[in-house]
């Protein structure tokens, strides 16, 4: 069984993560779907960013909820990847347009003007200063696009079941996916979750405990596994009948999984 191939916050093994640029250089690759983080500003926009805070990725101590879009906006979110591009005379020059920070917003529209069909993995940030606000935010953004109901490319994704429960009240047909950050939390989250939502357990956890993979896999719920990176873990994924993996280096899987030598994506693709 072929898996689906979603890149985790864009192509971000060789791009800063969450950016434009990262999440075109997953689609360039051919990935099947995109993962995003979302988080909300103090003035009420969901931007594509994981931690609570910007220390790490745009080097400000601010907190998201705490800070305006266009306090934001005016931060370098590429430049941690690669502190040392101003002495590589090789390394392209930065590109503002595509290394600041992403609004939800902006990369729904970029999928939505694609010429083939991407999925969209959404991933709510909890604990929350906003609470149920971030969903609601987010159903009405769905709403938009037409993706707030059964069929649509988007799915959401949270390690809190209430965040979920509040999806499923506001969009129904909507796909959820319950993350699971230790083994130990399944047999109750086996009991609570809806018949159709999806499990993602985490890549290490599988591979540290095998027949936690099996137990999830005879479920009946369809398995997204995060974070797949290598060969091995790509094996083992399979091996399990896992129906989508989330990857830093989308092209690398997508070339395994072609069977081309060493995992690399085509010329061009």
């Amino acid at each position: 069984m072929r898996p689906k191939v979603v890149a985790h916050r864009g192509a971000s093994h060789d791009n800063a993560e969450h950016t434009l640029r990262a999440y075109l250089a997953a689609l360039d690759a051919g990935a099947d779907g995109l993962e995003c983080d979302v988080r909300l500003t103090a003035d009420g926009h969901l931007i594509c960013v994981h931690d609570r805070d910007l220390r790490r990725t745009a080097a400000s101590p601010g907190a998201v909820s705490t800070m305006e879009l266009a306090e934001i906006a005016e931060l370098d979110f590429a430049s941690w990847k690669n502190p040392w591009a101003d002495l590589d005379d090789e390394a392209a020059e930065p590109d503002p347009a595509t290394s600041g920070v992403l609004t939800l917003r902006k990369l729904l529209e970029h999928v939505a003007d694609l010429d083939r069909r991407v999925e969209v993995a959404i991933e709510t940030k909890h604990p929350t200063r906003y609470g149920g606000l971030v969903e609601k935010r987010l159903v009405e953004m769905l709403g938009e696009f037409g993706w707030d109901r059964a069929g649509s490319p988007a799915r959401v994704m949270s390690f809190s079941f209430t965040a979920l429960q509040r999806v499923e009240r506001l969009a129904p047909g909507v796909q959820l996916v319950q993350l699971i950050d230790r083994p130990a939390a399944w047999p109750m989250l086996r009991r609570a979750i809806g018949r159709d939502w999806l499990v993602g357990p985490g890549m290490d956890d599988l591979t540290e405990h095998r027949k936690y993979g099996k137990r999830l896999a005879r479920s009946g719920h369809e398995v997204h596994v995060w974070v797949v990176n290598t060969a091995e873990e790509l094996r083992l994924c399979q091996d399990l009948g896992v129906t989508t993996v989330i990857t830093d280096r989308p092209a690398y899987l997508i070339g395994l999984l072609d069977g081309r030598p060493g995992g690399r994506s085509a010329p061009g693709a």
